[in-house]
Formats: C-alpha cells, structure tokens, sequence
C-alpha cells in the first residue's frame, strides 16, 4: 500500500452520556480512494469532523501529511476538502457567483480566482448552467455544484459525505466520473454513503462503522470473499431463535450463524444445499418461519451480516 497522506490514532469522542467514537485508527494512503460505510448513529459524522479538524477528539490525535491536524492548524486544513451531507449554497444567487464567494473564501483572487470557477464548473458539467439562481437547479445539479465549490482551492484530500443522497441517475453517474477523474489525477478521497454497489464501484477499500468503532476494514472484494457462498437470512418468531440458531451452526456445508434481533444470518459454503438441511430443521423444532432470504455474497450482504438489519435513529 502507498504511504498513508492521513492517519487516526486511537480517536474517541463523547457527547455526554454517548460515546460516538470509540477508538478508531485509520490510515488512508495517498492517492485512494476510501469508503466509509455504517448504519444511522454509527459515528460516521463525527469522525469526519474529526479527520477535517472540525472538532478536537477527547482522546488521540489526526496526523495529515505526519503533522498534528487540529482546529488551529489552518494551513493544513487549506489542504483539505470537504462536501457536507447538506448543501453549502447560496439558493437565490447564481451557481458562478456562489462559487466565487467560495473561491474568495478560500484566498483565492483575480485571473486566478476565474479560472478556478470556469475549471469546477467544467469538471461537474454545469458550464451553460453556471449563470442561472441554485434554487432553479434540480437536486443532482445542487449535489454537484456542492461538489465543484470545495475543489475550487484544489485540495489533495477530499471529503464527500453521502453526495449522491437524492440525486437522479444522470447527476449520480456524472458525479461517479468526477469522482473517478479526480482520483486518476492523485487526488485522495474519503466517500460515504448508504448506497453499497458505489462503495462497491468506487472504493479501493472500505471502512464499515457500527457503535462508534471499525468493526471490518479491507477491499472490498476481500470483505466479500469472507463469505464465501452466500448468507441465508432466517426470520423466526423469537420462541425458537435460540435453539434454531444452535443446532444450524452444526448443519453441513454452514461456516457461521449469527443472531440480530428476530433474525438469523447464516454464512453457508453452499446455501441452496444448506437451505435444505435449515428447513427440515425448522420443521423439527416446529419453528414457525417469519422471513427467508438467500443473499447472493455482496458488499451489502457483508453490511448486513455486520451491523444487522434492524433500523436506527
């Protein structure tokens, strides 16, 4: 792996009673591309705050480029961008002059300051656009101005929390290509989502959070070689969960059973041929069968079976 351009060390941040990061480290090489994935409440936004120097970690410390990144560290921070969940826009003015005051912002002025205007809107497909008020743009065009305003300084580190939230499926796949563009000019990239198949596209290895820790951490075609054949997710009512789950984890050809809530996972070599052997023994414990699934190995497959399927807040 190239040297990492970004380090975590031992991060926890608590608000109150919550503990919202609990120990992570991290090393993201430069020049990648890095997922980070994990249910609703995992910690996801707090870290990120924490890996742009937004907020100060209770304990451990952020290293960009091996210097200490706080709050105070401004010129490491000029380094860095970042596209928040919410659009940073200005609805009323148009998308060239929100990207000047942007640009204005970051320092830069003049000749320079224009072409770095005319470059972004170039890069998100926006040009003819560029002259008309944000509140007249479709969703994918705001996502994507959102986007061309924090490249405007030309950072080696981006952020993108959930870009595509909302978007139509033209403005998603054009903000794949620049994603990808960007990457093949040098540019390291942390990228969130919940939409697994663009980890699964975009991401040279994946972070998945759950409870304010890393809970796995590969590629993800190694995160999706762990399952080998396949997961059959068994819903039963919770009377039998107990002993179902037991006496499976002894069926042939099945690796692993785990439980969450009302639900069983089981990692199977051979799940059609598995399937067979849990029905008959459902049948025997006379477990009365809620939900049946055999999910095909997948990144969302390995989520799942991580940080289960019940909501979160």
């Amino acid at each position: 792996m190239p040297e990492p351009i970004l380090i975590a060390k031992g991060l926890h941040k608590s608000y109150g009673d919550i503990h919202a990061v609990r120990g992570v480290d991290l090393e993201i090489a430069r020049g990648e591309i890095f997922g980070l994935l994990g249910p609703n409440g995992a910690g996801k936004t707090t870290l990120i705050a924490m890996l742009v120097g937004l907020l100060t970690p209770d304990q451990g410390e952020v290293l960009l480029d091996g210097q200490p990144l706080t709050p105070e560290a401004h010129a490491l921070k000029a380094r860095i961008g970042l596209v928040p969940q919410e659009l940073a826009l200005y609805p009323t003015i148009s998308a060239r002059d929100n990207l000047l005051f942007f640009g204005r912002i970051y320092g830069l002025r003049g000749k320079r300051l224009r072409q770095r205007v005319e470059a972004v809107l170039e890069m998100v497909g926006l040009t003819k656009r560029a002259g008309d008020p944000i509140e007249t743009y479709s969703g994918g065009m705001k996502r994507r101005i959102n986007i061309a305003a924090s490249l405007l300084h030309e950072p080696e580190v981006l952020f993108l929390d959930e870009p595509t939230v909302g978007v139509d499926p033209q403005s998603r796949h054009a903000i794949f290509e620049a994603v990808e563009a960007l990457n093949r000019a040098g540019m390291t990239i942390l990228y969130t989502t919940h939409y697994m198949e663009e980890a699964q596209r975009l991401c040279h290895r994946v972070a998945i959070m759950d409870a304010g820790q890393v809970i796995a951490l590969d590629t993800p075609q190694a995160l999706v070689g762990r399952l080998g054949g396949g997961v059959i997710r068994l819903g039963l009512h919770d009377g039998r969960l107990p002993q179902v789950a037991q006496q499976a984890a002894r069926l042939p050809d099945v690796k692993a059973v785990s439980r969450h809530q009302g639900e069983l996972f089981i990692e199977a070599e051979r799940p059609q041929q598995a399937l067979i052997g849990l029905l008959e023994l459902t049948n025997q414990l006379d477990a009365q069968i809620t939900s049946l699934q055999i999910l095909e190995p997948n990144l969302e497959t390995v989520f799942l079976q991580l940080t289960g399927k019940s909501l979160r807040d």
